[in-house]
């Protein structure tokens, strides 16, 4: 499963970014005492107890922006509620239960997820009474907390790690039979999508048309193929912001980003007789920001297969889309089927390695190798040093290498390392999110530099380790963190 997002939601200056901050040990949010200050949201890794999760902090709940941004705010925190496996609903105790939690707590009823009420700033014992009205918003039981005082941290996240789904289900999944894998099948206007599930399900499922925009929504279509069932989510087709003139445009849009971001696998579909459009590099862009392995599907290549040889189309794309070189390209027909089985097929070898699990032994052999070969280019005059790395979630994979600085590892640096994990492991063709985080002074772990070599590893995968990494727990004031990064 992948890393626990526990995402901060609330109305606008109840103190949210005060809160991540004061639960990171470390400012990793800007704060300021006006509303509309947050407006992306601001991702934080987070050990407690030995238990990795990621802190999501969001702009406030019903703010109208200043720059005319509040649409787009409000599709940040959408999505992040979306994607959240904790929320915690932060409300100001000093002001008191204004109609606008109410509003909050009501986008927050249907969720089903669990929600934690916040009462920030309640800076004293004697306001908990105060703070028990807002026990009329029905989320159960309220924490009392104080960025300022420093009250009841140790309270709120044990009560995370309570609500967070358990750890026990990560190790689960690789023994149990694989899920039902959902494969995303995105692009622009008339690439052939609909034409495309209509063969894998092999009837008239959708219906097709010359005339672009036909589909217009995100739709599922449940398949099988050799006994093994799949899901595949047709979206509408995508153009030119400044050509979406109707209001199917824009949520067509919105849907078919949803669809992504729910997708185990994405298909780009691109037309084999077209060349590469803007819409195609922003839906590149997209799936790349959301960690979706994806297969660069050519479309319509009977027409195209004698004019241009497929290399030729293979260096285009590596051009065009330079942060996916990783993703697999296929030509296929989707008319009369040609190459679809195969096509599948690879989708599902990506999902296996989306999911798949290194242990923290082999993942060190490799980072030691690699630094060796290449050392991390001097900042400042010093030598930046890397301590040891472990893998702390799956779909994405996600691995947290420790260092003496997170900022001094330059983002060319980190490409070199995700690309000898790529090239070494079993991550060939799907995306990597990597985390730096700042070694704890009592944690003395160098596996990175040491100097013994098991003798007995001859590059086979070896058993996942037992052991877990020491827990970074609550960091140091002086703790740096650097946003994930991938390729």
């Amino acid at each position: 499963m992948p890393v626990p997002r526990v995402v901060i939601v609330g109305r606008p200056n109840v103190g949210k970014s005060s809160l991540l901050n004061w639960l990171a040990g470390l400012r990793v949010a800007v704060v300021e005492d006006r509303p509309g200050i947050t407006r992306d949201r601001v991702d934080y890794l987070m050990c407690h107890e030995e238990r990795f999760f990621e802190f999501v902090d969001t702009g406030g709940i019903g703010i109208q922006d200043e720059d005319n941004l509040t649409q787009l705010i409000e599709e940040q925190i959408q999505t992040a509620i979306e994607s959240a496996a904790v929320i915690l609903f932060v409300v100001d105790t000093r002001e008191g239960l204004l109609p606008l939690d109410e509003e909050v707590a009501s986008r927050l009823r249907p969720i089903d997820v669990p929600v934690i009420c916040v009462a920030n700033k309640t800076d004293d014992p004697k306001m908990d009474d105060q703070a028990a009205e807002f026990y009329r918003l029905g989320r159960g039981k309220i924490v009392p907390v104080s960025t300022i005082q420093n009250r009841n941290k140790a309270m709120l996240l044990n009560m995370i790690l309570e609500r967070l789904p358990p750890p026990e289900a990560d190790e689960a999944d690789q023994g149990e039979e694989e899920p039902e894998m959902k494969v995303a099948i995105v692009g622009r206007r008339n690439v052939g999508k609909s034409t495309f599930v209509n063969t894998l399900a092999q009837a008239a499922r959708m219906i097709v048309s010359e005339v672009p925009g036909t589909t217009r929504d995100s739709v599922d279509v449940r398949f099988e193929l050799d006994g093994k069932a799949f899901v595949a989510i047709d979206t509408p087709g995508l153009r030119r912001p400044q050509s979406r003139g109707s209001s199917i445009d824009f949520y067509g849009t919105h849907r078919a980003q949803r669809s992504i971001r729910r997708a185990d696998v994405a298909l780009l579909f691109l037309d084999g007789s077209q060349r590469i459009s803007k819409v195609d590099k922003q839906l590149s862009d997209y799936i790349s920001q959301q960690y979706k392995p994806c297969i660069l599907v050519v479309n319509k290549w009977d027409l195209m297969a004698k004019s241009m040889p497929t290399e030729k189309w293979v260096r285009y794309l590596h051009d065009t889309f330079r942060t996916m070189r990783y993703s697999p390209i296929a030509f296929v027909t989707g008319q009369t089927g040609k190459n679809v089985k195969a096509l599948l097929n690879h989708c599902q070898m990506l999902f296996r390695q989306s999911r798949q699990r290194i242990s923290t032994g082999q993942l060190n052999r490799l980072l030691r190798n690699a630094v060796r070969s290449s050392p991390p280019p001097l900042h400042r005059n010093k030598r930046p040093k890397i301590y040891y790395g472990t893998q702390v979630g799956v779909q994405p994979p996600t691995l947290v290498m420790f260092c003496n600085n997170p900022q001094s590892i330059s983002k060319p640096y980190q490409r070199y390392l995700l690309g000898s994990v790529r090239d070494h492991l079993q991550f060939e063709e799907v995306p990597i999110k990597l985390y730096l985080r700042k070694r704890q002074q009592s944690d003395h772990r160098d596996e990175v530099d040491a100097n013994e070599v098991d003798a007995n590893h001859d590059g086979a995968p070896q058993k996942a380790e037992q052991t877990k990494p020491p827990a970074p727990g609550d960091a140091t004031q002086g703790d740096t963190t650097q946003r994930a990064a991938g390729e």
